[in-house]
């Protein structure tokens, strides 16, 4: 029937954008590539306002960065005529990549976050369109003290507050967690707790490698963090972070990922430290806890035993399926996995595609 629910997920990976489609998140159809040969650093899929848009960050090799949507589904793609995300000509600064696409909530129809590469956020109310910058984040004056990742200068996570639309937490590599409470205006670091062991004040009040950041489902002020070696929960909005790294393998990683409606319920993908960047021991596992990182355990059915491929930040996701929501992951060895229990266990959705970037998945009807 046309009108029965279906899954769809956009895969993002450094030679193109593939989309899987399914009735039952256990067998999956797979079309592409999109936008072959060009990277697909961001993927949002967008079904507020009783459509299906899928938006997508893309690296043309030649005309550079832009921002893409779709409305039917991949059938055809549009892009703003001038561009959707354009610094202003008084900044004398090109945009190089666009690390993060999130749509906001329900409540707040149209706008979507854009975390870009160099260090910057943009925002759009027209659902992506059309992208202003932030010049809170941009003119602050910690900007010139803010170095690169491994991978590039880049806000990788933005999370705007469900409950109250002037908190909006975004993290950065490097500089950390930064948080607004008046709506974008202004923005100060909040990183007490997390470390930072590659400078000599392992807790510097800015600086340090945040790699992803998300938020609770029930509890707006209670975060979550995977940092360059360390796991942290934050209970108030960030004034202070807590270590929630016991019970797991190791303390490196990209991945975190936070129920969309049971709170306390989180998962994460340790990899063996900075120096390596494989999954523990080799063995590609996902671990969760449902009571907020107080305990974890080990989810591997389904996933393969010997796997030394890097699984990115921005290349795991959820569902927000109303009963067990699925889990979602692509692999720099271009497999991409997919679970409907909440992990679990996993079936293959793809195999030998190029290295995943990002990956969303969203229930849509019709």
């Amino acid at each position: 029937m046309d009108n029965d629910p279906r899954t769809i997920m956009a895969i993002g990976t450094k030679k193109g954008l593939w989309l899987a489609e399914s009735a039952d998140r256990e067998s999956w159809t797979l079309n592409g590539p999109h936008f072959l040969n060009i990277e697909v650093a961001s993927v949002a899929i967008d079904t507020r306002e009783g459509r299906t848009r899928i938006l997508a960050g893309i690296n043309d090799w030649h005309w550079g960065p832009a921002v893409v949507h779709s409305d039917d589904e991949g059938a055809t793609w549009s892009e703003t005529e001038h561009g959707a995300i354009k610094f202003p000509p008084d900044t004398d600064t090109a945009l190089a990549r666009i690390w993060h696409l999130r749509p906001d909530t329900a409540e707040r129809p149209g706008v979507v976050w854009a975390g870009c590469e160099p260090i910057s956020v943009f925002r759009s109310t027209d659902s992506g369109e059309n992208f202003e910058l932030n010049r809170g984040l941009w003119n602050h004056p910690h900007r010139s003290e803010w170095g690169a990742g491994f991978g590039g200068a880049a806000v990788h996570s933005i999370v705007p507050n469900i409950q109250d639309p002037n908190i909006i937490h975004a993290a950065m590599s490097t500089g950390g967690v930064y948080r607004s409470s008046d709506g974008g205006t202004s923005w100060e670091p909040r990183n007490k707790g997390i470390s930072a062991n590659f400078f000599p004040d392992p807790y510097p009040e800015f600086g340090q490698c945040v790699h992803h950041i998300t938020a609770d489902a029930q509890d707006p002020t209670r975060l979550y963090a995977q940092n360059h070696g360390g796991v942290y929960r934050t209970d108030d909005a960030g004034d202070q972070w807590i270590s929630i790294a016991d019970g797991l393998p190791a303390d490196f990683g990209f991945v975190f990922l936070a129920h969309p409606r049971t709170g306390g319920t989180v998962w994460t993908i340790p990899l063996t430290s900075d120096e390596h960047r494989i999954p523990v021991n080799g063995r590609l596992s996902l671990y969760r806890s449902t009571d907020a990182g107080v305990s974890w355990s080990e989810q591997h059915h389904g996933l393969p035993d010997v796997d030394y491929n890097v699984v990115l930040r921005d290349a795991a996701a959820l569902d927000e399926h109303p009963g067990a929501v699925g889990v979602y992951f692509g692999t720099r060895g271009g497999e991409v996995f997919a679970s409907n229990d909440e992990g679990d266990h996993f079936v293959t959705v793809a195999a030998r595609l190029p290295d995943v970037l990002s990956v969303r998945a969203a229930q849509v009807v019709g």
